[in-house]
């Protein structure tokens, strides 16, 4: 069987909103185009745009869990961002001046005794993912349906917030590919390391709410908090849905 491209997903504001795509053009040492270019800052963030942070700078959806409700459509031109939310009206902005906006906007649904946000930054050039690299993140479906089936249960992907989505290998056979090189499409990857995942993974990412422990079932079932794994581009080329992929 084929391992071939299921999805392919960026998420322009981190962790705030999620955008399916059919293809995307990568280049060398850069992450997916839009991915993570933003990110919202809160009231104790350090970050202050001029390099790469860690994610405890910013709001996220391991503090603020109904943030994983939220998807995103991206005006790629303008440059401009819809935030959609089942508990918020749509938002409409520009993320390089409507900072106070959007804080006033996303406050409702943030937990009253965590930190609140406060803006949004960039670092130009740079992709605020969870990894000081330009990483992507690459996701397996039956590695999903392995861990969905320990709570007898159906699991959305959208919890996992991945870049790339693959069907037809087995479960957790992606961990097999660390220290490997792939092929899909026209570009190419090293794949790096695997994913430790944080409590985001935890909530329903249609209702925001928290419902199956997602780490407790993979430390207890698998031995780790692993799942997925994060890939570099080595190759520039243009990756879709359909796509093969190839173990160089």
């Amino acid at each position: 069987m084929n391992v071939t491209v299921t999805a392919l997903w960026r998420h322009p504001i981190k962790a705030h909103g999620r955008e399916a795509l059919q293809r995307v053009a990568l280049e060398v040492g850069k992450c997916m185009p839009w991915d993570r270019h933003w990110a919202v800052t809160h009231e104790a963030t350090k970050a202050d745009g001029s390099e790469w942070a860690k994610c405890i700078n910013f709001s996220r959806g391991a503090s603020s869990p109904r943030l994983m409700a939220m998807t995103a459509t991206l005006d790629d031109t303008a440059g401009f961002v819809t935030l959609s939310h089942p508990d918020l009206p749509n938002l409409t902005l520009n993320p390089d001046s409507d900072g106070q906006a959007f804080a006033d906007w996303v406050k409702p649904i943030m937990p009253a005794d965590r930190r609140q946000s406060t803006g949004i930054l960039k670092v130009p050039g740079i992709g605020l993912t969870d990894s000081s690299w330009p990483s992507l993140s690459l996701l397996n479906l039956q590695t999903n349906k392995a861990l969905g089936a320990t709570f007898d249960a159906e699991l959305s992907m959208d919890r996992w917030r991945g870049n790339i989505h693959l069907d037809g290998l087995e479960p957790w056979q992606e961990f097999e590919w660390v220290g490997k090189a792939i092929r899909i499409g026209t570009a190419e990857f090293e794949v790096r390391e695997r994913i430790e995942r944080c409590t985001a993974t935890t909530v329903d990412p249609l209702t925001g709410e928290r419902d199956y422990d997602t780490l407790k079932s993979l430390r207890e079932n698998f031995g780790h908090k692993d799942f997925g794994v994060k890939i570099y581009v080595s190759k520039a080329g243009e990756i879709a849905v359909g796509d093969t992929v190839e173990v160089l």
